[in-house]
């Protein structure tokens, strides 16, 4: 039997993805320190939601994926350090645990995005190559855990549609209007906050871009 997909809260998704983030970007100071992780999480750039949690509330998401064997605990010279153990636990590599931080700190994203957003932590070498292993992660079988990812529909007036992880609650907070205005019908107005929502994505895209320039 297969052992089922942990379910994350929004801050233990973000922990882990600001773990993985850092162990790729700035390994000089990985693993990373409770005041450094509780950092990461409030970041005002490149996160979605912000957040602005606590070392006391970073502190007891990290006591909860401790037992997961998601986080380790390591002792440093002076004070406890946390690294990630994703790939290992979710039986996933490198490139999934990649693209599964970018949702984690990001929220949901079309696959553009994802490639872009992923870019520091790793060098896909095209859309289709993101897209593949997002199928990947999304038709993993029962025995394996189950799907990690899912595709949603496509938003009223977006180009693309975006994909969102399956362990944190993201999965629940999006595409609600639409799905509320197909079952209104045709004379439904058209889901300007889908637009909305992409075109912040793409413009946070572009930003990541020229902050690597």
């Amino acid at each position: 039997m297969g052992t089922l997909n942990p379910q994350l809260s929004l801050l233990e998704a973000r922990i882990l993805g600001v773990l993985v983030e850092k162990e790729l970007t700035v390994s000089d100071i990985y693993p990373l320190s409770l005041n450094a992780l509780t950092a990461g999480c409030n970041q005002k750039n490149n996160r979605n939601p912000v957040m602005n949690a606590s070392e006391l509330d970073v502190q007891a998401a990290i006591d909860r994926l401790k037992p997961l064997s998601l986080v380790i605990e390591s002792s440093g010279s002076r004070v406890m350090r946390y690294s990630q153990n994703i790939g290992r636990v979710l039986k996933v590599p490198s490139e999934a645990v990649a693209l599964l931080a970018a949702l984690w700190l990001r929220g949901a994203q079309t696959a553009a995005e994802l490639r872009a957003a992923t870019e520091r932590l790793h060098r896909f070498a095209d859309v289709s190559s993101v897209e593949g292993y997002l199928t990947q992660l999304a038709e993993r079988s029962p025995e394996s855990g189950g799907p990690l990812v899912r595709l949603l529909p496509r938003a009223l007036g977006a180009r693309e549609p975006r994909w969102v992880d399956l362990l944190s609650p993201a999965a629940e907070a999006v595409n609600v209007v639409p799905t509320r205005e197909h079952e209104v019908g045709a004379t439904a107005t058209p889901d300007w906050r889908g637009e909305v929502e992409q075109l912040r994505a793409e413009l946070q895209a572009l930003r990541e871009r020229v902050d690597q320039l």
